[in-house]
């Protein structure tokens, strides 16, 4: 590790840019108030910060070292402020027997006292006082902040005198922590010396409970804003849970409380050991690496690790590919283990705490401090707990009698948190402090042993609160090591937009979400998941499933497949028998079946069904599976669930269950038609006679086993209305809440263009397509039904909405105007989207279907892609049957049922080629409206 002195040298020649200074007044006799004279100060000063920190991004990249880039552009930005400050005494505002209050000193504070700054961190000063201002001070002040603001820093800063720093720090805690991190720079050293021994004293002294509580209280509510998740994919480095913020939170309790000054002290009164300073260290140093370069990298102060950044920084860090996990991936894998670091060194310096002051349990984190820190000692003498030997609880928190607790039964390791789900404890902090330092006992015979592996299912399956107690075992490292699968997957990222959260903490938020189904705390989002869930024949394989259905991910192979061979060997250690092992395993391999057939199938396709159904077996498989698939999709992040795909998925399942249940899914075809066409005229009784049997006829056969009665029925009338007022073009909006999309049913002309049309309608207004179903009338009309993504609270208000791109779709028809230019939406998701490669793809497949070619293409997502691909499609002469639209973070997967002109599947091998070329030159923007393009260009490759 080099010395501070050689860290620093060679960045800044204070001396050199001193006399260069000086040099420039030669011809004003040393004064340097001129106008003139202070450009070229400026001129000489901002070459001086353009090279030393250019030889500081030089020396990141050489040596890697966070804190010490940091405390390198800190150490140039001190010499920066002493030049200008000795330039403004010496040349500017010159005094020759300066008065007793003609004195200041320079401070640094808040995280520039702490002696490290960022590229873009702002400069924090205190200008210090004896008494009150003067017009010399005023003046140097004022010489010394413009300069700075004119080298293009942003300076916070305070003027004030000694009183004034104790009396506000006494009432406003953000300068009272400014001031706990108070260093000279400059000026008068005594002034500052006065200021530190009368803060300590004054302010300080005897408050330490007030100071502590408001600091956490602080750190909560910035959690809370940043996302309370130390786990989210897109961290703020500087503000997020397990963040550098967060380290300078413990620090600043830790100085405060103890009276220290740097980590190696808090080792020397016991409250850190040294293996865990060093990971403090380890910590800082690698946040202040990422930090830095990102400033660097994007030369502004940005906090956020977007996608559109983290693989340049993961480059920069020297980290490389591995078999199954990108270089990006890895980088930040180690990013969330640092962020585990830091909650781990929380909650040590809370277990240090409560050594001398007893902890309120009731409280959420810390917030209960400062109520333990005042009422002293517990009245409440520790008890045991009944049927656990060794084990205590006191105030509710679960402590032990002995340190050898562990040492002597490995399995109370398990049993910990078996009891802390039973009986709803805490768990004391020395409790987790002393689990984290006997992680060497959890090994192959722990693995192995029936009742560790007894208590974990129990904690697995439970019904109070597992999510809660597996996070906890995650934190504390043992479910890592008692299930190394899973500690494989600990803060393992996929570098992809779908994904919010790391792997490990995903799988313990969708045990989160099982529970909370199982509860019924969801019912109203979740009707058929919470009402199925209650019936299962046994309830532990959904959660062995659910935990164990991610685990193979960072695999090379497909993580789905890989997954079940995990299951099959870890199910029989957790006490599964064989039949049990085989469903976990099934489920794992199909466990986003249900989700892809529900959102890239047509789900009126009896085929799609019937293939569907032979592949799931048995009713309890598809129950499982449809619980399983909403949980997953939830634990994804928030806003990934939606209403629509809750339909889609409810859809699926009642379409399957007579099929799996031997219902009346056995009636034919032609019964179902007439039953279809029975229930509707049923619902046209105010129709004329006449009216009902002519309309009947209006339909092909697929319609009436496709839609739902009560669309059956609105089309019903919406092409009835348009008849009596002779109308060619007709439009029905419905706002549907709770599946969260506004339906637009369009009744017009047919014509192989009018998708298309619709589709471009819709991008030019912003309004996002998720469904279309298409039907054709036999009297030559086409009859499409529009499902777009909801925007707006009120159902009125997303009706008028809905009316208004109606009506442009109506006008564009009409050709009374041509699709307008898009509204410019979601720029922020296009700019993260440049970091994404997904390559583009056309799959054409005649068996998903029995009277349809099914087009799955897929590609990386863009503003305008679905009207660029059904603008193509109109072009090849296809006609499309039904169109299926997924998104998947920055990755799109759309389905499109079509036959040709005439009705036919496409099964010419050379059209099929055509197709795809033309389809994948979409997906990438480039749309040909010229049938023959793709033929001549593939006639001039077969020529050359």
């Amino acid at each position: 590790m080099k010395s501070t002195q050689e860290a620093l040298a060679g960045l800044i020649d204070a001396d050199g840019l001193r006399n260069r200074l000086t040099a420039l007044t030669a011809a004003t006799d040393g004064d340097g108030s001129d106008s003139k004279i202070r450009m070229a100060v400026l001129s000489e000063l901002k070459s001086v910060v353009k090279d030393s920190r250019k030889i500081a991004e030089e020396r990141l990249g050489e040596d890697g070292g966070g804190l010490l880039c940091a405390r390198r552009l800190s150490h140039i930005q001190d010499e920066l402020i002493r030049v200008i400050y000795d330039f403004a005494l010496y040349h500017v505002y010159r005094i020759t027997n300066p008065s007793a209050a003609e004195r200041m000193s320079v401070v640094a504070v808040g995280g520039y006292g702490r002696g490290t700054l960022a590229p873009g961190s702002d400069i924090d000063l205190l200008f210090v006082l004896p008494y009150k201002q003067t017009p010399w001070g005023e003046q140097v002040v004022e010489y010394i902040l413009y300069m700075l603001w004119d080298l293009g820093f942003k300076v916070g800063h305070a003027t004030r005198n000694i009183d004034e720093c104790i009396r506000l720090s006494k009432s406003d805690m953000t300068i009272r922590t400014a001031i706990l991190e108070a260093r000279y720079i400059w000026g008068d050293q005594p002034l500052f010396d006065e200021l530190i021994k009368r803060y300590d004293k004054e302010v300080v002294e005897g408050t330490s409970s007030e100071f502590i509580e408001a600091k956490l209280k602080e750190r909560d509510e910035r959690h809370q804003r940043q996302g309370t998740s130390r786990y989210l994919v897109e961290p703020n480095i500087k503000e997020g849970k397990g963040g550098l913020r967060d380290l300078n939170t413990l620090f600043w309790i830790a100085k405060y409380h103890y009276q220290v000054s740097s980590q190696s002290e808090l080792v020397k009164i016991g409250v850190l050991n040294r293996a865990e300073k060093s990971r403090f260290k380890m910590a800082e140093d690698f946040l202040w690496a990422v930090r830095c370069h990102l400033h660097f990298l994007t030369n502004r102060p940005e906090e956020r690790l977007s996608f559109d950044v983290q693989r340049e920084i993961a480059v920069r860090l020297g980290y490389t590919q591995h078999p199954g996990m990108k270089d990006v991936e890895r980088f930040m894998k180690h990013y969330f283990l640092v962020a585990k670091e830091v909650g781990d060194l929380t909650r040590i310096l809370c277990a240090a705490l409560e050594d001398e002051h007893v902890k309120d349990p009731r409280g959420r984190g810390f917030s209960g401090i400062m109520r333990r820190l005042r009422v002293g000692r517990s009245e409440h003498a520790p008890k045991p707990v009944k049927g656990a030997s060794g084990f205590t609880v006191e105030n509710n928190r679960l402590s032990v009698t002995a340190d050898t607790i562990f040492e002597k039964d490995p399995v109370n390791i398990l049993r910990v948190f078996q009891l802390a789900d039973k009986h709803d404890y805490k768990m004391h902090p020395r409790l987790t402090r002393l689990i984290r330092h006997s992680l060497k006992l959890v090994n192959n015979d722990l693995r192995n042993d029936p009742e560790a592996n007894r208590l974990f299912l129990s904690v697995l399956t439970s019904r109070n609160t597992p999510e809660k107690i597996l996070r906890k075992m995650n934190e504390t490292g043992v479910l890592g090591r008692f299930v190394p699968e899973f500690g494989k997957v600990v803060a393992m990222m996929q570098f992809n937009m779908y994904h919010h959260y790391t792997v490990d903490e995903h799988l313990i938020r969708s045990i989160g979400v099982l529970s909370e189904i199982e509860r019924g705390d969801s019912g109203e989002d979740h009707p058929l998941s919470t009402e199925l869930i209650r019936s299962l024949q046994n309830r532990k394989l959904l959660y062995v499933t659910m935990f164990l259905h991610d685990i193979a991910k960072g695999r090379p192979e497909d993580h789905s497949i890989a997954g079940a061979k995990v299951a099959r060997k870890l199910c029989p250690r957790f006490g599964l028998n064989s039949a049990e092992t085989e469903t976990v395993a099934w489920l794992i391999e199909h466990h986003l079946d249900m989700s892809t057939i529900a959102q890239s199938r047509d789900l009126s396709d009896r085929k799609a069904i019937q293939d569907f159904a032979n592949t799931v077996q048995s009713h309890e498989r598809l129950k499982l599976l449809l619980i399983l698939t909403v949980a997953d999709i939830r634990a994804v992040g928030p806003g990934v669930f939606n209403g629509w795909k809750g339909q889609l998925l409810r859809t699926l399942y009642y379409a399957a269950e007579p099929h799996l249940t031997g219902g009346h899914s056995k009636m034919s075809h032609g019964q179902a038609i007439e039953q279809a066409k029975e229930e509707l005229v049923a619902k046209l009784d105010h129709w004329p006679e006449k009216s009902r049997k002519s309309y009947l006829k209006r339909h092909y056969p697929a319609y009436w086993l496709r839609t739902e009665h009560d669309r059956l029925v609105a089309h019903a009338e919406l092409l009835h209305k348009a008849d009596q007022k002779g109308e060619q073009l007709s439009f029905n909006v419905i706002p549907r809440s709770f599946e969260g999309v506004t339906e637009l049913t369009i009744m017009a002309p047919d014509h192989p263009r009018l998708l298309s049309v619709i589709a471009g309608a819709c991008y030019s207004t912003g309004a996002n397509i998720v469904d279309a179903q298409i039907d054709t009338t036999t009297d030559g009309f086409a009859l499409d039904t529009i499902f777009i993504g909801r925007e707006l609270p009120d159902d009125e208000d997303e009706r008028r909405r809905g009316e208004r791109i109606a009506g442009l779709i109506e006008k564009t028809l009409r050709g009374e105007e041509r699709i307008p230019e898009p509204v410019a939406k979601k720029s922020s998701v296009k700019g993260r989207m440049k970091a994404f490669k997904v390559a583009s793809e056309v799959l054409l497949n005649n068996t998903l279907s029995d009277d349809y070619t099914v087009l799955e293409i897929s590609g990386l997502d863009r503003p305008g892609l679905l009207y660029d691909l059904t603008r193509s499609i109109a072009t090849l002469n296809l006609n499309i049957g039904s169109a299926h639209i997924s998104t998947f973070g920055e990755k799109v997967v759309d389905v499109f049922y079509v036959t040709d002109l005439t009705g036919q599947k496409i099964a010419n091998i050379g059209r099929q080629e055509i197709i795809r070329e033309r389809l994948c030159a979409a997906v990438d923007g480039v749309v040909e409206l010229d049938p023959a393009a793709p033929v001549a260009r593939k006639l001039r490759r077969q020529a050359s």
